[in-house]
């Protein structure tokens, strides 16, 4: 009889059982290690903005500058702005 049903037991069902559990966990630790490398990339990101708030407000508005989000004539108000 054991035979027939195979090793274990359990046969066919029990390879296909096998299969889904392994199957499983292998997906279960590629999810974990993204979740991980997501959060950790995500604090270091989080860090680095907040050191950028020792920037200038000069270093601030020429970069809002260089990117196109404001015009040259409000660039050159935020200067003289500034320098009130």
């Amino acid at each position: 009889m054991m035979g027939y049903l195979g090793y274990g037991g359990f046969g066919w069902i029990g390879m296909i059982v096998n299969m889904v559990i392994m199957l499983a966990i292998v997906v279960g630790i590629v999810f974990f290690v993204i979740w991980v490398v997501r959060r950790t990339s995500v604090n270091t990101h989080q860090s680095g903005i907040q050191g950028s708030t020792s920037q200038s407000a000069k270093d601030i508005a020429q970069g809002r500058y260089a990117k196109g989000e404001i015009t040259r004539n409000e660039y050159q108000q935020i200067l003289s702005d500034l320098v009130k």
